[in-house]
Order: C-alpha cells, then structure tokens, then sequence
C-alpha cells in the first residue's frame, strides 16, 4: 500500500472519529437540556373552568310541523240560478250562519206558492170529504146508505189525507229550495278569496264553489317524529297531555305557546320510519295560519336535579364525547361522559361521568392534553399580565435552550 492511501485513510478514521465525538457528546446534552425545559419551561395553561351543576331539566321533542285549519269548507250552490248578490269581504272572519251571497229566488218563490196553494187545495177536498163521510155514517144508522158506500167514502178520505200529506211535504221541499238562495256560512271562519262574480249563473254543488272558509280559531299543527319516540309520547301523553310550542323558523323566538297534543296517528309510515302527531293551539291572536312551516317543541317529561355542563365544554373523540376535568393539582385529565340530550341553547344534560361539583374545561381545550398544567379561570376572567421578573427568567430559559438545540 502506498504512502498516500495510508495518510488518506488516517484522515478519513479521524475525521469519523470526530463526527462520533460530536453526536455523543450531543446526545449526553439533549435529555438534561429537555428536562430542563419541561421541568421549568412549561408554563400552566391558562382555561375557563365551570363546575357541573344540578338542576330540573325540561326534555323536548323537537320536529318541523306544519299548520293546518280546524276545519276547510268550499261553500257551493245548493240550487242552480243567477248569482244575486255577494254578502261578505274577501278576508274578512264570518261567523256561523252570516249570509254569504244570494240566488235570484224568483222561480223558487213562484214554486213555493205553487205547492201551498195546491196543499189548500186538496185540503179543501179532503174537508169535503170528511163532511160527506160524516152524513153516511148518520144515515148509515138509519140504512139510507149501503155499507159497499160507507167503506168507499172512507177509502176517499183516506186518500185525500195521504195527498194532503205528501202537499205538505213538497210545500216543506219548495220552501227549503227556496233558503237555499240564501247562502249562509257552515262554521266560522276566514273567507278566502271570490271565486265567482255577482250575476253569473251558479251550479248546483258546482266544482269551484263560491268562496273557501278556513277556521283558525283554533287551529292545528301537524308534525312527525321518528318511530323510536312512539313509545315514550304515548307514555307521557297516557299521563297527562303534552305541551306544545310553535316557535319560528329559525327557533328564536315561541309563535304560540299554548298548544297541546291532541292525537298520535294509528300507523307509522313504513317509507320514511315516521309517525303523525296533531297537536291544537286556541290561536286566539292568530299567529299561526294555514299552511304555515314552523318548528314544534314537545314538552316530553322533566328530569329532576340533572347534571349540566356547557355545551362547548364537551368534546367528541373516537371513543365518544368526553371533557376535560380539573384535578386538585391543577392539572386536567380527559373524562368520558354520556350525554343524554340538549338542557337549553347552551348546555348539555350528562347523564353518565361526572358527579355536581366537579370542575370542568369550557374554554381553551385546544391546547390541552391529559396531565397538563393549568390556570383555572372562571368565566370572563382574563389572566394576570407577567411580571418582569417572570419575563426576564423566560428569556433566560429560551436563550438557553436555543444554544443547547445549537
């Protein structure tokens, strides 16, 4: 080998020599360095901590409904002929039995007069005959009659009295043709609008219909829930009806308050996993109308002294929702929790792990894990500005550790 491969390999088994050294030496610092850091370096977390409370908790179903009327009545014609008059407002309320329009009544008059007078007609008859039956018999006494013309007289008033009767019955048709010229309203309710116009000539019972009457006083909601819920409305309504509450349809505000559920449909619709509920509100405001969307609130039942924690306090994670607990230490450890439904617009109702009292993280999770240090705070708190001794030892410990890392 010559002189100059052996001094090239001296310099290659020095210079490794060298880089070990280095990377030794490096190691031998770095865990002194990093317990170093962590033992003095990290400073507690600053968080907002509640504690869990106790309290009555209200349980809602909740679902989107529409509202329906009471009752809807297409007001027909109930004789045809030219329409008279138009007694009503489009929108306005009419009360049961307030005259909606009018037919020309002439030609059932004129009917109506017919049949009386035919009715007297053969009442007169029937009189006569009477008369006449009434001699027979006296001189039936005294066999001036034969009894073949005694039955045959009474035959004819027997007649005359069925006629009489069935004139009865056609003065009570014609003068009941003749109320249906005046149109009148079935039930109360809001006219909707004019269908048809004053003197055209109306059908009877025609497909259009002259106006449509809503009732709103009261007035429904129809809404659905899913078929898991069947059982528990059925229990609670078996006990005592269900509140119900209207609200708007960005939940802000209640429309109306005072409904209660009235019916649980018979089926569950196989399609959609759903079953109807009609619940009926007194309306008296008429805050709700027909055909309205609104959001439903159903008062299910109230659980007495649940657990409440804020919402933004509970956390989702892969083995489901868990908090972060404040230990006496002020260190934090992640709690799994159950929660069992929604207690208002902020808070959730636990129903499983944690116990009234204990404190809980609801603000600044992100940078936590289990078993860091932390500042509790309560709510609206800010925490205290660093001294500048505090400062100056923070610099002190990042300056050392960028020349340790160097």
């Amino acid at each position: 080998m010559s002189r100059w491969k052996l001094v090239l390999i001296a310099v290659v088994v020095l210079v490794l020599a060298l880089v070990g050294w280095r990377m030794f030496a490096s190691r031998a610092h770095t865990p002194a360095d990093a317990s170093g850091g962590a033992g003095s370096g990290a400073a507690p977390v600053p968080v907002t901590v509640e504690p869990v409370q106790a309290r009555d908790v209200p349980v809602y179903l909740t679902a989107l409904g529409t509202v329906q009327a009471l009752n809807t009545v297409t007001v027909n014609a109930q004789v045809s002929g030219q329409l008279k008059a138009i007694r009503f407002d489009e929108g306005q309320e009419i009360a049961q039995g307030d005259v909606i329009a009018e037919i020309d009544p002439r030609t059932f008059q004129a009917a109506l007069d017919q049949a009386v007078a035919k009715q007297k007609q053969d009442a007169a008859q029937l009189s006569a005959s009477k008369s006449t039956l009434a001699r027979y018999e006296e001189l039936m006494k005294r066999n001036f009659v034969s009894g073949q013309d005694l039955e045959n007289q009474r035959q004819t008033v027997r007649q005359q009295e069925a006629l009489v009767a069935a004139d009865a019955a056609a003065v009570s048709n014609a003068r009941t043709q003749l109320g249906y010229t005046r149109i009148t309203a079935p039930i109360t309710g809001i006219a909707g609008i004019r269908q048809i116009d004053v003197g055209n000539l109306v059908q009877a019972n025609g497909s259009t219909g002259i106006v449509v009457l809503t009732q709103v006083h009261p007035i429904n909601v129809v809404f659905t829930l899913p078929a898991q819920d069947l059982e528990a409305v059925r229990t609670a309504q078996a006990a005592t009806p269900l509140p119900v509450t209207a609200l708007d349809r960005s939940d802000s505000h209640p429309i109306a308050g005072d409904g209660v559920l009235k019916v649980i449909d018979n089926q569950i619709d196989v399609s959609t996993g759903t079953f109807k509920l009609k619940s009926e509100f007194p309306n008296a405001t008429m805050a709700l109308w027909p055909g309205q969307f609104v959001n439903v609130r159903m008062l299910l039942r109230t659980v007495k002294n649940g657990l409440v924690v804020p919402t933004q306090a509970v956390q989702r994670g892969p083995d489901g929702d868990y908090v972060y607990l404040l230990q006496a230490d002020d260190t934090v450890t992640m709690q799994p929790v159950q929660t069992v439904g929604e207690a208002d617009d902020t808070h959730m109702l636990v129903g499983k792990g944690l116990e009234t009292g204990q404190k809980i993280v609801t603000e600044g999770q992100f940078r936590l894990k289990p078993g860091s240090k932390v500042t509790p705070l309560a709510p609206g708190e800010v925490p205290k500005a660093p001294t500048a001794e505090e400062i100056r030892k923070a610099a002190q410990q990042g300056t050392r550790g960028r020349g340790g890392r160097h």
